[in-house]
């Protein structure tokens, strides 16, 4: 019997290539073992059947199976989301850029997972069901950026802040939050869209300063700016 599942097993890996390259795998107590190529719990392996007890074969669970994504793709549901919402591609690509570096199993320290970096909270109340979706991550992010722009009367440098710290924050401080980590993040994505980004060389070579206009512009400078 644990020949035969194995076999199953072989053929079903087989069935389902070239998704399953960089399958892994979770082997239970009872014998049982959960199959994905996007893994959720730290425990998940590379792809091996863990023995089962003595006397019972091994029980074999798909637990996910997500279709290997491409720059292609992934630019095909940037283009998608982009156009179903009223946004520009190039904004959806730049957060993704920032978010997760194009990764889609990207978790954060905080939690904020796939593409767009959605945490559970915000992915649920979106009614995104598997963050690591490609399609889904994109849908939802894309959906929760514009109504952040919706509710900031369309200033994105607001939007941004809020997809980055928080509505609450941004209403809180009356603006962009003072924390690097935000104004950075804004500052960036913006340089990234408006083609004004300082290049790795020119970072090298120089130091470059940043910060946020009252009017949420973004700028970049080699002069710091003068304490008031």
């Amino acid at each position: 019997m644990r020949r035969l599942v194995l076999y199953v097993l072989a053929l079903l890996v087989a069935a389902v290539s070239p998704a399953w390259a960089q399958v892994v795998q979770l082997g239970e107590a009872d014998g049982t073992v959960h199959l994905t190529n996007a893994p959720s719990d730290p425990r998940y392996r590379r792809l091996g059947i863990a023995p089962a007890p003595p006397g019972r074969a091994p029980t074999v669970v798909v637990a996910s199976l997500v279709p290997l994504n491409t720059p292609a793709t992934i630019g095909a549901h940037i283009r998608t989301a982009a156009a179903r919402y009223g946004l520009s591609e190039q904004l959806v690509t730049a957060i993704i850029r920032v978010e997760s570096a194009f990764n889609p199993l990207a978790v954060s320290p905080k939690g904020a997972q796939g593409l767009m970096q959605l945490m559970p909270a915000t992915a649920s109340q979106l009614g995104v069901r598997n963050v690591f979706d490609v399609a889904e991550n994109i849908d939802g992010g894309v959906r929760h950026l514009r109504g952040l722009i919706d509710r900031f009367d369309n200033n994105l440098s607001l939007a941004l802040a809020a997809y980055n710290a928080g509505e609450r924050a941004v209403l809180q401080h009356g603006g962009i939050p003072p924390f690097p980590e935000t104004e950075e993040y804004v500052a960036r994505i913006l340089g990234i869209v408006s083609g004004q980004a300082p290049s790795e060389t020119t970072r090298s070579r120089t130091r470059t300063y940043f910060f946020i206009d009252p009017d949420g512009s973004a700028v970049y400078t080699n002069i710091p700016r003068r304490s008031r």
